[in-house]
C-alpha cells in the first residue's frame, strides 16, 4: 500500500492567519475567543464566538469575492499558503491531473441565506446571481480547483463536525488507491451569524456562563464547561505519495498512518453514552494502520467542552488503550480557538501533525479544574515534550464527531 505523507500546511484561525503564527499561539496557551457586541446578539444566551481576523479585500478583487462564500475565501487563503509551503505549483499537464482537491464544509452561511432572502423580498433582481455558488458546500473545492488549474478528483464532504477529518482520510484514500499523487485537503468554515447561534443555543450545546470572560468559555475537560464556542476559518493540508515527495526533494511534516469511521447509530445531537462510536473509530483507524494501542502515546481529542461529549470521549479512550490510558497524552486545542465546527477536524489534525514533527503536545486551556474522567489520562496545562520512550516515533489519534452520530478518527505519525 502507498505510504502517505504531509508536505504543506496553511491555516487561517481565530489565533492566527498562518500555520506558524497559530502553532506558535496555540504553544503559548492563547485564547483568542470575543465577545458578540452587534445588537443582533443582545438578547441571545450565548454572546461569544472565535472570529477570524482578516481583511479580505485586500487578498481578492471585489468581483470575485462576490462570486463566493467567506469561507471559501478561508479556504483560499489557507491552501495559497499549503501549497507555498508545500513548493508544490503543478504546471505541467500531467502534474494538474495528478493533484487533487477534497474540501468540504459543515454549514453554508445563514445571514447570506437570510439576507439574500430578504433582497427577494424587495426585487428578483436584486437576488446575486452567485447565490447558488455561494451556498454549494463543494464551492470551496471547486474555487480551489479553478484558481490552480487542478484537474484530479474533486471531492467535498459535508459530514457536520466531522467534515475535515473526513476531507483528509478521503484524500489519504484517494493517494492510497493511486487516484492521485498530490491531494489539496481540509475544511471551511464560517457561519456565525444571529440564526446560527440561536439555533446551537436552542440544542443547547452554546457555553452560556462566560459572556463577561469569553477567553475563559471554551474549557474541554474542565468541571466548569457548560458548551462550545462557535468558530470560523480553515485548514488546508498538502498530502503526498511518500515516493512522489521524495523524488523532488519536499519537506515531510508528517505521515498519515491510518483512517476509522463509524456511526453511533443512537441520536441526532448526542453521542452514545458507552462511546461505542469513537472507541470503533479509533480502533479502525489503528487497525488500518497496523498499529497496537500501545503504540500510541498521544490523542488529540474532539473535546468540543460539552458536559456530556468530553466525557463521552474519555471513557472511549480508557477503555481502547486500557492499562496505558493513565499514561497517555490527552489535549483539545478548542480552548484556544473555540469549535470550528466542520473546520475542526482539518485545524486540530494541523497542530496534530505539527506536534509531531516538533515533538510538543499542545496544551489545555482553561483546564483549571478537571473532571473527574481526566484523570485516568495526562492532560497537560502548558505545551509538553513529547519523546516516547525506548526511541520509538511519536505516533498520535487525532479524534473528530459530528452531529447525526459521524465520526473519525485518523493515525497520524512522526515521519520516519
Amino acid at each position: 500500500m502507498k505510504r502517505v505523507v504531509v508536505t504543506g500546511l496553511g491555516i487561517v484561525s481565530p489565533i492566527g492567519n498562518t500555520s506558524q503564527s497559530a502553532w506558535n499561539a496555540i504553544k503559548q496557551g492563547k485564547a483568542c475567543i470575543t465577545q458578540l457586541s452587534e445588537p443582533e446578539y443582545s438578547k441571545l444566551p450565548c454572546q461569544i464566538a472565535a472570529r477570524v481576523d482578516l481583511d479580505l479585500t485586500s487578498l481578492f478583487q471585489q468581483s470575485k469575492l462576490r462570486t463566493m462564500s467567506r469561507a471559501t475565501a478561508f479556504a483560499l487563503v489557507a491552501t495559497r499558503e499549503a501549497l507555498a509551503d508545500a513548493k508544490w505549483s503543478p504546471i505541467e499537464q500531467t502534474q494538474r491531473e495528478r493533484t487533487g482537491v477534497a474540501v468540504g464544509t459543515g454549514m453554508i452561511d445563514l445571514h447570506d441565506v437570510t439576507s439574500s432572502n430578504e433582497a427577494l423580498q424587495g426585487s428578483y433582481n436584486k437576488l446575486s446571481p452567485y447565490f447558488v455558488t455561494r451556498i454549494l458546500p463543494n464551492m470551496s473545492a471547486g474555487q480551489i480547483s479553478i484558481e490552480h488549474g487542478l484537474q484530479g478528483p474533486n471531492h467535498c464532504v459535508s459530514t457536520a463536525c466531522t467534515t475535515g477529518a473526513h476531507s483528509i482520510g478521503d484524500a489519504f484514500r484517494l493517494i492510497q488507491l493511486d487516484h492521485a499523487d498530490v491531494m489539496v485537503c481540509g475544511a471551511a468554515e464560517s457561519c456565525i451569524s444571529q440564526l446560527s447561534i440561536a439555533a446551537f443555543c436552542r440544542v443547547r450545546a452554546l457555553c452560556t456562563k462566560y459572556n463577561q470572560e469569553p477567553n475563559k468559555a471554551s474549557r474541554p475537560f474542565d468541571n466548569n464547561r457548560d458548551g462550545f464556542v462557535m468558530g470560523e476559518g480553515s485548514a488546508i493540508l498538502i498530502l503526498e505519495e511518500l515516493n512522489h515527495a521524495l523524488s523532488r526533494g519536499a519537506r515531510i511534516y508528517a505521515e498519515i498512518l491510518g483512517y476509522g469511521m463509524s456511526g453511533d447509530g443512537h441520536h441526532l445531537t448526542s453521542p452514545k453514552e458507552d462511546g461505542k462510536g469513537a472507541l470503533l473509530a479509533m480502533s479502525r483507524a489503528l487497525s488500518d494502520a497496523k498499529l497496537d494501542p500501545q503504540e500510541v502515546t498521544y490523542v488529540n481529542a474532539h473535546a468540543t467542552s460539552t458536559p456530556r461529549g468530553d466525557v463521552i470521549e474519555l471513557k472511549a479512550i480508557q477503555t481502547l488503550f486500557k492499562d496505558q490510558s493513565n499514561k497517555m497524552l490527552v489535549s483539545s486545542t478548542k480552548g484556544s480557538h473555540g469549535h470550528l465546527l466542520g473546520a475542526a477536524g482539518n485545524l486540530e489534525a494541523a497542530f496534530t501533525i505539527l506536534a509531531c514533527h516538533d515533538g510538543l503536545v499542545p496544551p489545555n486551556v482553561n483546564l483549571d479544574e478537571p473532571c473527574e474522567e481526566a484523570h485516568a489520562v495526562v492532560c497537560p496545562i502548558e505545551a509538553t515534550e513529547w519523546q516516547p520512550s525506548g526511541g520509538k516515533r511519536r505516533v498520535a489519534v487525532k479524534n473528530s464527531f459530528g452531529f447525526g452520530g459521524t465520526n473519525a478518527s485518523l493515525c497520524i505519525a512522526e515521519y520516519r
